[in-house]
Formats: structure tokens, C-alpha cells, sequence
């Protein structure tokens, strides 16, 4: 991976850059106990035996350089093979002062540390068994989660819930491969040890699961990432001050001209426990304004990706039939998003005479976003959209796009294990497409793994973890 030794100590800061009350030192490797332990004693100074202490106990004393106290601390020992890597680490608590923690690393290093790369904490968790390969990944998803879906799928996936599946089959196609390669050594004897039928059910079965596994990557996608939902209309229908309502600050330019916004806006909101990005677009309309055409062009891309396109619409500017042929001319746009339909400005008029108007459209919501009229029930439509129904956070969804890629490539090999039994060919071909199938698998959960797939993988980790 790379040309550092992943045998030596390493140290780093586990919490955030910054001033705070507290930050964690962490350090890992065989000398991480005897390195603190040369700087680490009583305020006395007297010496504080840490390499014959019990694992995970903590102990409070001083860090000092010669004579000179650096800092008061708490370190907490975690003894090979129970700890987070898998070896020898220590977690030193001092103050949050930049400088302390600077100090102390320096100290660290000058002792015999080095400084850890991006993620080498969790790629020696990784190296020593301590988690697989889809475990890892998951545990930079969970740093990075924003809502509590995403948070319920990381952790289901860190505890090895994906994992545990794709390793099941992957043990199952090895059980049928090895009679297949046994078939090979026999060739001569013209014996099969492996049954045809029971293969093809079994790859079938596994044929389902993956493909299940693939298609949960659309939701697993919108959960990592969170809702994609463009707000369209036309110029002056509310579409920023809509935005703006639902962050509760100025984020998008309102103004009484028309086609202000020429560009895309974006920002995120986490409504309970679901994370949203609302999009804010160019006002649809036909226009000779080049900048502005290009704006308009950009909201209809956004419909195409989006998974919840807003058409919003002034209530006292567009008639039902009008909407119709708006929602027709729209339909063709969207892909996998849903369309919803929001009255705008309905503070201008009798709104229960505006509801009668638009009856005709059951599904259809009432808002006044510039007295923020309507925008809870706004929110809580949206959440049911992608409510518990919908996303099944106990089923093992796939959000890593590194995972469905390989996924794609199993299904592949599968489809032609599926076609070579129909054709009933020999076992050697059979055995190869088999090989590929548990090949994808296996780099899933990085039983099968390159130097460049990992430092791929933890070079996107912060330092530190």
C-alpha cells in the first residue's frame, strides 16, 4: 500500500482540529504502551508502570519532557488483541489546547512514533481481522452520516451485516466450485461430483440476492448522500423564498424581477432524521437571454436526477387546465423522481376558495412561503414520501458504489454459470465463470484485495481513525 511499515507505532490526533475542551492522542503498534509510559508519571514525576496495568483501564498522571510538565492527562490502554487495530494502543486525553497537542505528538514521535497516514488506524484494524473490508468503509460512512437513516444503515453495515451476507455467498459457491475443480483433477474417469441441478438452484438463488443487493443501491445512494429534491416553476412562483423558508435563512436571492435565479442552488436540510437536497432552479420559461436559457436547461437536469421534483406554481397565476398540460410537459422529464405539486401564495387570496379551485388534484399542497404559511405540513409530506415504508433500514441496503460496481461484475459471471448449464458445458468453463463470481465477492469484503484498492480506499479516511 505504501512504503511505510505497518509494524511500527504510529500516532496520531483522533479528534477534530481545533480548540476545545478536550483532544485524544491516539497511539498504535507493539511500542505504543512503552513509548507514553518514557513520558508518563505522577505529578511527583515518579514514574507510572503502565505496560503492567490491566487492558482497557484508564490512568490519570502527567505527560513531561525531562523536568518540564507538559500537561495533565488521562491515558487509557487497550491491550493487544482487544483493542480497536488489533494491537498494543494507547489514548491519551489532555487539554484541547492546539499547542498541548502538538507538543505532545512531537514528544511521541521524537520517542520512537511515527506520524499515521489517512485511515491506517482502521486499515491495521482491517490487516489484523479486527474488521473486514466493507466493515472499514462503513466506519468512514459513519463519520460522515447527517441523519439518523444513514447512521441506522452505517452501523448495520459496520457491524457486519452486508458483509456477513456476501461472505454466505461467497462460502456457498466455493462448497459447488470445489467439487467442480475435484470433477477437473478427475477428467479422465469422466465422474461428476458436483450436481447440475442443485448448482443451478444454488446460483439462481445467489442470481436473486445479488440482483436485490444491486437495485437497493438507488435508496442506498439517496441515504448516504441524501434526497435529491428540485424546486421548479416559473420565474417568480417563490421557488427561493420557498428555499429560504426551509432553512430559515437567506440563502437564495429574492427579488420581484424575474428570472433571478440563473443557476442551481443547493443546500441541505435534515428533517426527522432524513437528509434532504433541496435544489433551487432557473424559473421554466421560454427566454432569448442566453445565461438565462442555460439556467432553464439546468432545471430540467435536475428534474432528471432529482428523486422528488417541486413544481411550484403562483395559485392565482395558473388555472387547473393550465396545470395539466404544465404536469404533462414535465412528465417526460422526470426519470426515477416523483412529482408533487405546491400552490404557492396562498396569503394572496381566500385559501379555501383556492383549495376548491385545485381540488381536482387531491395530492396537491397549500403553502404561503413568504409567511412561511403551510411549510411544517411541507415538511412532514416529504418525510413521508421516504418514510419507513419505503426504506427498510433493517434489510441490508448497498451505499458504496465501489460495492454495487462489484456486485454488477458477480451477476455477470453468474448469468454465464446460468447459460453454460443450459448448454451443459464441461466443467472447466464452468469453473472459471465460478471463479470470477467469487473473485467480485471477494473484493467486496477484501478477502481478495490490492495494495492500489486499499490506499484507495483509506486515503480518503481522516487522519487520526
Amino acid at each position: 500500500m505504501t512504503s511505510n511499515n505497518h509494524t511500527d507505532t504510529i500516532v496520531a490526533l483522533a479528534t477534530p482540529q481545533g480548540v476545545g475542551a478536550i483532544g485524544i492522542i491516539r497511539l498504535s503498534g507493539a511500542k505504543a504502551i512503552s513509548i507514553c509510559e518514557s513520558v508518563f508519571a505522577d505529578k511527583n514525576l515518579k514514574k507510572k508502570g503502565l505496560e503492567s496495568k490491566n487492558t482497557h483501564t484508564i490512568h490519570f498522571g502527567v505527560i513531561h519532557e525531562g523536568d518540564v510538565i507538559l500537561d495533565e492527562v488521562l491515558v487509557s490502554l487497550f491491550k493487544t488483541p482487544h483493542s480497536y487495530t488489533g494491537e498494543n494502543t494507547v489514548e491519551i486525553s489532555c487539554h484541547g489546547s492546539q499547542f498541548i497537542q502538538q507538543h505532545l505528538i512531537h514528544l511521541f514521535i521524537k520517542k520512537g512514533a511515527r506520524l499515521a497516514n489517512p485511515g491506517e488506524f482502521t486499515l491495521r484494524a482491517f490487516l489484523n481481522g479486527k474488521l473486514d473490508l466493507s466493515q472499514a468503509e462503513a466506519v468512514a460512512d459513519l463519520i460522515a452520516t447527517k441523519s439518523s437513516v444513514s447512521h441506522q444503515v452505517a452501523m448495520q453495515q459496520m457491524r457486519g451485516g452486508f458483509s456477513n451476507q456476501i461472505k454466505t455467498l461467497r462460502q456457498n459457491l466455493i462448497d459447488f466450485a470445489s467439487l467442480i475443480e475435484l470433477e477437473l483433477d478427475f477428467s479422465e474417469e469422466d465422474v461428476e461430483f458436483a450436481d447440475r441441478s442443485d448448482l443451478k438452484t444454488l446460483v439462481n438463488t445467489i442470481q436473486r440476492i445479488v440482483q436485490r443487493l444491486i437495485d437497493s443501491f438507488e435508496v442506498g445512494n439517496v441515504i448516504k448522500n441524501g434526497i435529491p429534491v428540485a424546486i421548479v416553476g416559473k420565474p417568480n412562483a417563490g421557488k427561493s423564498t420557498l428555499l429560504n423558508a426551509l432553512l430559515e435563512e437567506e440563502r437564495a436571492i429574492v427579488s420581484d424581477i424575474p428570472g433571478t435565479t440563473r443557476d442551481v442552488i443547493e443546500d441541505e436540510m435534515n428533517i426527522d432524521g432524513v437528509q434532504f437536497r433541496f435544489i433551487d432552479t432557473a424559473g421554466l420559461r421560454e427566454t432569448n437571454d442566453i445565461i438565462e436559457s442555460i439556467g432553464v436547461e439546468k432545471a430540467y437536469e435536475q428534474i432528471k436526477l432529482s428523486s422528488i421534483a417541486i413544481y411550484l406554481f403562483d395559485a392565482h397565476e395558473i388555472t387547473p387546465s393550465e396545470l395539466k398540460l404544465i404536469v404533462e410537459d414535465i412528465k417526460p422529464h422526470l426519470h426515477n423522481s416523483q412529482l408533487v405539486l405546491v400552490a404557492n401564495k396562498i396569503d394572496k387570496e381566500d385559501e379555501g376558495y383556492t383549495r376548491k379551485e385545485f381540488a381536482e388534484f387531491p395530492e396537491m399542497l397549500f403553502i404561503s412561503a413568504k409567511e412561511k404559511t403551510g411549510i411544517e405540513e411541507f415538511k412532514k409530506y416529504m418525510v413521508t414520501l421516504f418514510d419507513s415504508k419505503t426504506i427498510n433500514v433493517t434489510e441490508t441496503i448497498v451505499t458504496n458504489a465501489r460495492h454495487v460496481e462489484a456486485l454488477r461484475h458477480t451477476n455477470v459471471a453468474l448469468i454465464k454459470v446460468l447459460d453454460g448449464l443450459n448448454q451443459n458445458v464441461t466443467g472447466d468453463f464452468l469453473a472459471m465463470d465460478i471463479r470470477q463470481a467469487l473473485h467480485y465477492l471477494g473484493t467486496i469484503t477484501g478477502e481478495i484485495s490490492s495494495d492500489d484498492l486499499l490506499t484507495n480506499i483509506f486515503s480518503r479516511f481522516c487522519i487520526g481513525k
